[in-house]
């Protein structure tokens, strides 16, 4: 059995008709399945969670169409790897063979270098892409590779194909199938998993080489027992992944500098990607901060900038600063709520006219029909302000922003009260 590849590998699909999930991407009449089909395959993004199906899914689509195949990992390969496997390509291209199929497994992780040198084959059509990325491909594929790709998106396996992994490694895997295995309890395994087909299927040979016994029978008591204690810390490919970056975020929304720095050293010791946990304090500098301490975003991109520019390990001091600094500042959600509240009413109301006084007047018939002609200029006037609507009629008076309680925002609120006194009233 020593000899043998490990149990994801050997219950690895080889056709569609065998592989699970994504179903509104390669069931019956399925947008993706009816591209195979048709043999018209465009180059392409496949985005979503780990342990999905993504490399699988590209192998299945080369086999299929009977194509070359190449496969490359964005964490070591190199401009100079994908030069080689262009060069193969083109070769086998000019000597009358199918368009090969270029497989880069976390195509995000590629430098804008990288992704450049993939663009030149995509637009002469030597390789046919096919990129997987945990991250939105919006904000890590450079635009020109994006706009020559279609995205599509694969989504979380639910517990039923999980359970039907399970089953089909016990009925049909070479090794399994001679075993008595009961799958009394199947909880822990799922959890552990954390939704990762290839996770679960390591975790579950790991269980069963663990129990010596005729009979095995799986329980969540026996998974926890065997397995959770060989598990790593951090695992920033799967659940974990997840679970320990909302522990990061909630800790400094909950302004608690010591549970921010313990998360922040646990994905920085477990491999995480700085860029991703800058980009994630970024977020939180607006939507948890805001407008109670402004210099929070000003802090936040900084951070960003430098970690981009320095790099691992110089960069975790810089991290460990900004986590510290937005845990400790004053916390607001008023801007979230208000672009929310403003989002749903522009839904609600729908195109609503723009009030005469504030419309641009460019030409003189714009101006003689009234365009900006009640508009008063705020500067002309006494503490630069002048009481006028700037909604649209239909929803005047609407209050979106409502200031959050903390010394900034309270002395923007007696602002609000001063000038708009029919609104703010309280």
């Amino acid at each position: 059995m020593n000899n043998l590849p490990p149990l994801a590998e050997r219950m690895r699909p080889r056709t569609l008709d065998d592989y699970v999930g994504q179903k509104h991407l390669v069931g019956p009449g399925a947008v993706l399945r009816k591209a195979i089909e048709s043999g018209n395959l465009p180059s392409m993004i496949f985005w979503g969670p780990p342990g999905v199906g993504k490399t699988t899914l590209a192998y299945i689509i080369s086999q299929g169409l009977s194509r070359p195949f190449f496969s490359l990992s964005a964490i070591n390969s190199g401009v100079k790897d994908v030069r080689e496997v262009i060069e193969k390509a083109s070769l086998l291209k000019q000597g009358g063979q199918t368009l090969p199929v270029l497989f880069i497994d976390e195509i995000h992780r590629f430098s804008k270098s990288q992704q450049d040198s993939l663009l030149g084959a995509v637009e002469r059509g030597i390789v046919t892409l096919i990129g997987a990325t945990t991250e939105n491909p919006s904000f890590e594929v450079i635009s020109a590779l994006l706009s020559r790709c279609q995205v599509y998106i694969l989504q979380h396996l639910e517990e039923s194909d999980l359970l039907a992994l399970l089953n089909k490694a016990m009925t049909e895997d070479e090794v399994l199938k001679h075993k008595n295995i009961t799958l009394k309890e199947h909880e822990a395994l799922l959890r552990l998993s954390g939704g990762d087909a290839r996770k679960l299927l390591n975790i579950f040979e790991l269980l069963l080489n663990a129990i010596d016994a005729p009979e095995i029978v799986v329980t969540n008591d026996a998974v926890l027992e065997n397995v959770q204690q060989n598990m790593a810390l951090y695992d920033k490919a799967g659940e974990q992944h997840y679970d320990i970056i909302s522990a990061f975020i909630k800790s400094m929304r909950g302004s608690d500098p010591n549970g921010a720095v313990y998360w922040l050293a646990r994905m920085l010791v477990g491999g995480e990607d700085p860029t991703f946990i800058a980009r994630r304090m970024l977020i939180l500098a607006s939507e948890d901060i805001g407008n109670a301490n402004p210099n929070a975003l000003l802090l936040a991109q900084s951070c960003f900038d430098a970690v981009k520019v320095i790099g691992i390990p110089e960069s975790q001091l810089i991290l460990s600063q900004t986590a510290i600094y937005l845990a400790t500042s004053p916390k607001s959600n008023s801007a979230t709520t208000a672009i929310g509240a403003a989002i749903a009413l522009v839904k609600q109301t729908g195109d609503l006219p723009v009030p005469l006084h504030l419309r641009n007047a460019p030409t003189k018939l714009m101006k003689n029909i009234g365009y900006g002609k009640e508009y008063k200029y705020a500067h002309s006037y006494e503490g630069n302000f002048i009481d006028q609507d700037f909604l649209p009629e239909a929803i005047r008076g609407t209050i979106i922003y409502d200031p959050g309680n903390n010394a900034r925002e309270n002395e923007a609120r007696e602002k609000m009260k001063k000038y708009w006194t029919q609104r703010y009233k309280y």
